[in-house]
């Protein structure tokens, strides 16, 4: 019988006041980062369950794919303390761990700052040892998709420094980025990556850079791609939340953006605002003030209409394009150059990033075969209204790297639509997968501890909702 070797969870967004793992104070739409949230203990709970079924009783490890930490809109104080709450969960002082002691983490765009940290603290060590007269290489960009060195994040070491029994028996949490594989006889690989690089707004750099020199060779590499646009990712997408009030602004600003009336109303209240100080501090005149309004107009529209807030389907045809671009171009070089040329039989590609869970078959590029694709949603609230598509699920692999989809939720009206479910990619032809059968035969939603995590999303879910829309009527623009 297949046991679970590996769990990957994505956009859990520790910290943030929209995180369903984040605890809010009662009757506030203020955090309290200093108690788990009713759903994370639930969710733990089943993971427990689950990992206990285990027949080699040995813990799988856990994968974390990206936007983990809300870095962007949360402070990191808040943050950390919300990640504490799930390390004493899945790491309880008084009973087993649920997971393996080493993490991977990979950072996505809202905590894309702690590979900065990871890889500045490497290439400082790395040049500590070097001689006064040796040349330096470039700082690198990225780590290898397979078997990448062991790279603790600062943050996050420091986080779990916080807890000597944890530190005593070797837990680790090492960073990876921006891909994360494995790899099964040549033949058989799971890729994990965060996806922000599958929206061009992540690219931003690039595009920037191709419109000025419309000749110039287009990355094709990660790391070269990475190193255009790594500034612009960490400064927008990663730091916000550690701008001291303008973090608490931006946090708002992102909130309306769920509301297309409420974007006009920024552009508006900025336009405003620059005319009535342009005589003050000899800024621009009306016609360049309603130009930048414009530009503003466009970027935050841009920003709106992202994936993550896109509730039509599981992948726009734009994010579908992209994902295609990403998947069949610098992920594929990068597999074909760390094994030999080669390409395995059998692809597996999970991400997250756009919080809406699904799993399918597709073709990239001109591959004959199928690529199997799994996103594990998210677990935050972006709407004042549930989005039915929108959702958390874990993505669960076994020894054999046969993967399934535990979907733990999708957003509803109605309490009775909350039901735990497993699913698979599949196409005509596709193979049996016995790990989705396992599953299957044991998760019983209509049963505790299932039953009671679908009641406690359901009951919470509508409060987190609430919590955005008083955001969104905050602050009036």
């Amino acid at each position: 019988m297949p046991d679970i070797r590996y769990v990957c969870f994505s956009d859990m967004h520790f910290g943030a006041g929209n995180s369903i793992l984040t605890n809010l104070l009662d009757g506030s739409i203020d955090t309290d980062p200093t108690k788990p949230s009713p759903v994370l203990i639930q969710l733990v709970a089943c993971l427990r369950d689950l990992i206990a079924r285990n027949e080699a009783k040995v813990p799988p490890s856990l994968v974390l794919n990206g936007d983990i930490l809300e870095l962007a809109l949360a402070t990191d104080n808040k943050a950390a303390m919300a990640f504490q709450r799930f390390i004493e969960l899945i790491m309880p002082e008084n009973g087993e761990p649920i997971f393996d002691k080493t993490i991977y983490y990979i950072p996505g765009n809202h905590d894309h700052h702690l590979w900065e940290t990871a890889r500045e603290t490497q290439y400082a060590e790395f040049i500590s040892k070097k001689k006064p007269a040796d040349v330096l290489p470039e700082p690198w960009h990225t780590t290898r998709l397979f078997n990448p060195t062991l790279l603790p994040p600062t943050f996050m070491s420091g986080i779990i420094g916080m807890y000597p029994r944890l530190k005593q028996s070797g837990v680790t949490v090492t960073t990876v980025y921006p891909n994360f594989g494995l790899l099964k006889d040549g033949k058989k690989c799971v890729v994990f990556t965060h996806g922000h690089f599958s929206e061009s707004i992540y690219m931003l750099m690039t595009e920037l850079m191709s419109m000025f020199f419309p000749k110039r060779e287009q990355p094709t590499l990660i790391w070269d791609i990475e190193a255009e646009n790594f500034a612009w990712i960490d400064f927008f997408w990663s730091t916000m939340g550690r701008s001291g009030a303008a973090g608490s602004d931006v946090e708002v600003i992102y909130d309306k953006l769920a509301d297309k009336t409420q974007i006009q109303g920024l552009v508006e209240s900025f336009l405003e605002s620059v005319l009535a100080r342009r005589h003050k501090h000899h800024l621009f005149d009306h016609l360049e003030a309603e130009k930048l309004a414009s530009i503003l107009s466009l970027f935050l529209k841009n920003v709106a209409a992202s994936e993550r807030g896109d509730t039509g389907g599981v992948l726009t045809p734009e994010g579908r394009a992209g994902l295609q671009t990403y998947v069949g171009g610098p992920l594929t070089l990068q597999i074909l150059l760390e094994n030999n040329q080669t390409m395995p039989e059998e692809l597996t590609v999970v991400f997250g990033h756009t919080h809406k869970p699904f799993e399918e078959d597709s073709h990239f590029g001109s591959a004959p075969y199928w690529t199997s694709v799994y996103n594990s949603g998210g677990w935050v609230v972006d709407t004042p209204t549930p989005a039915p598509i929108s959702g958390g699920a874990a993505i669960l692999l076994d020894e054999d790297l046969n993967t399934a989809s535990l979907r733990m939720y999708n957003q509803s009206s109605n309490a009775n639509d909350y039901k735990v479910s497993v699913q698979a990619a599949h196409h005509d032809g596709s193979p049996e997968n016995p790990l989705l059968h396992r599953l299957s035969s044991i998760i019983d939603p209509s049963q505790d501890p299932w039953k009671t995590f679908s009641e406690t999303v359901a009951r919470m879910i509508p409060i987190y909702c609430k919590s955005i829309q008083t955001h969104i009527n905050s602050r009036a623009s």
